[in-house]
């Protein structure tokens, strides 16, 4: 942690590719991979009041089930540990301080520097009754990428969490119809996670051939 932020690793190029696709000639740049750390109170508006109320709902395992509390950019996100997740979107639904009807959808991310904790969902909730947003955000490893559905808790996630399967390999236990809802259904691995390769198809442009991106030369 420097300064408030997680340093995860290091980006080498304009894009953060390696032997393909940079022709940039930005090779030589070098820049730090970091994401927002917990922050301390007063967090500000109605985010001491949210956090509050879930400590006071989930009593002792406030500690065990909430990893950190993160205030970036005007929104509080809640790092919530994989096996408590369900126990707690459901007490954010349900307590009446708290009242998170929507989820707005689930999305993935992938950060191969970050070990034991690469990928990342992330779920949007907004309070109907309060007038409220928050930000949900659970982690696993790549070499265990299970997490817990919340469709049970939010059923406007079924497809969402069927996108981040596809495109990441996060696997949702108790999710009613877990399948491939962009790419085929014999497609081998996750195109939206960084170690994917680049590909892509040639194309043609008055007349000159241009490779796809993982065929082009690059600069040393």
């Amino acid at each position: 942690m420097i300064g408030g932020r997680e340093v995860i690793g290091v980006r080498r190029g304009m894009f953060g590719t390696a032997g393909s696709g940079d022709t940039s000639g930005y090779g030589r740049l070098v820049s730090e991979i970091s994401l927002p750390g917990g922050g301390p109170r007063p967090y500000g508006g109605y985010f001491d009041e949210v956090i509050d109320r879930l400590a006071a709902a989930l009593g002792e395992g406030f500690e065990a089930a909430i990893e950190q509390v993160v205030v970036y950019a005007g929104q509080l996100t809640v790092d919530v540990a994989r096996a408590h997740l369900r126990s707690v979107a459901t007490v954010l639904r349900d307590d009446p301080g708290l009242r998170f009807e929507f989820c707005a959808g689930a999305s993935g991310v992938h950060y191969p520097d970050e070990a034991g904790r690469e990928l990342h969902v992330f779920y949007p909730l907004m309070s109907i009754t309060h007038d409220r947003r928050i930000q949900v955000e659970v982690a696993c490893p790549e070499a265990d990428p299970r997490v817990p559905s919340l469709f049970s808790v939010y059923p406007t996630v079924d497809w969402h969490e069927r996108e981040t399967y596809d495109f990441f390999g996060v696997i949702f236990e108790g999710h009613p119809a877990l399948t491939r809802i962009e790419m085929p259904d014999d497609w081998v691995g996750h195109p939206q996670r960084k170690d994917y390769p680049l590909g892509g198809v040639p194309v043609e442009y008055h007349g000159a051939q241009i490779p796809p991106p993982d065929e082009r030369r690059t600069y040393h």
